[in-house]
Parts: structure tokens; sequence; C-alpha cells
């Protein structure tokens, strides 16, 4: 009832009143009161809401880091995300979206990760134009294909819609469906390693016979 009556005194004040809402005041969801404007204006969907999640796989399309935001942008939880993976690993190189751009955000990253794959949001000047479109770039960037198809798998297995109720049910909810995607791709290397185990052991059988 609460929520109802906020959302009366919005409809009001937007549709009567002709008042220009801010986002804060904005209620997306009298279910989910935790639910955000994810995206507006661009094609299939033309609107989006949930909620943003970011996720960090290493080199062998692991998960390694994922956090559920909180009305932020890719670019505010860059350097907090480094910091906080640079305390575990060591890393060469690090691709990221044209959202993380921001100049303060690469120069930073560029004091202690040797290559970082960060396109930049808007007009090129000639040298970033130049670096961008440089062999070790594109080499570089190209492997971030694959992230998006690690978040399309995920998608498929189940994130598209979480099924329970509440904030902290979508936060285990995530966390359980990222510990599944790892267990996945652990398993699925794992048989691969014994399919050829085994065909190395057959194929040596045949040689001794």
């Amino acid at each position: 009832m609460i929520l109802m009556k906020k959302h009366i005194v919005l409809v009001e004040r937007r549709i009567i009143n002709k008042e220009e809402i801010a986002h804060s005041d904005k209620l997306f969801s009298v279910f989910e009161t935790f639910t955000e404007w994810v995206k507006k204006g661009k094609s299939r969907p033309s609107v989006e809401l949930g909620k943003k999640l970011s996720i960090t796989t290493d080199q062998f399309n692991l998960i390694v880091d994922h956090l559920i935001m909180h009305d932020q942008q890719d670019r505010d939880i860059l350097i907090k995300l480094a910091y906080r993976l640079l305390l575990l690993y060591n890393i060469n190189s690090w691709s990221v979206d044209k959202g993380f751009w921001n100049r303060d955000n690469k120069q930073l990253l560029q004091l202690v990760i040797p290559n970082v794959i960060m396109p930049k949001l808007g007009r090129r000047s000639k040298q970033e134009d130049e670096e961008e479109q440089s062999k070790p770039f594109k080499r570089l960037k190209n492997k971030h294909s694959a992230i998006e198809s690690n978040i399309n798998e995920l998608e498929h297995r189940g994130l598209d819609r979480c099924s329970d109720h509440g904030l902290r049910s979508y936060t285990r909810y995530i966390g359980l469906e990222v510990c599944a995607y790892n267990l996945k791709k652990i398993g699925r290397r794992i048989l691969e390693q014994e399919r050829e185990s085994l065909k190395i052991q057959s194929s040596q059988n045949r040689q001794a016979a």
C-alpha cells in the first residue's frame, strides 16, 4: 500500500503537474524495489529494467570476480575492481568495454598493467585512433568476444531472470549461478583431458600391438 501511494504521487506529479521526476525518486517495480533502469533508447530492447552485474573472467574463461552494481556505472567501479583483483592476481593484460572508459581510469591502470585494452567512448584523437588500430590492441581486443559469450551463457543457464524474491535472495542467486558456471567449465575441461588421455593410451596400445 505504501508503494502504491508513492506511485500514485509520482504519476500525479509527472502526468498532471508536468514535473520532471528526479531519477532517484522514480519507482520501477513495486515487487522488487531494488530494480533499476538499466538502459533506454537503444534497439532490442529499447528499455531494459533490472540490475547491472559486472563479470570478470580470466584467460581460462573462469569467472574470478562478480559485482552487483547499485546505481553505478561501469566507469565508477573499475579502479576498486582493479585494486581487488591486483591483490590476488598478476595481470598482464586487461580488456574492458567502452562503458568503462575514462581518461583517469586508463592512466591509473596503465601504471600497474602492461596492456590496457580500453576502447574510447566517443570521438578519438589521432593518437588514440592509431593505438586502437594497432595489431597488438586488435589482437587483445578480439579475445574480449569470449567474455560476451560467457555472459550469454550465464543468461541461457538461468541468469536472465531471477525466480527468487528480494535483494538478498537475488544476491544469493547470482553467487550460485557463478559457482555453477565455473564448475561446468572445470568439469568440461576435465572430461576433455580424460578423452585426450584415452586417445593417447589407445594409440600407444595399437602401436605396441
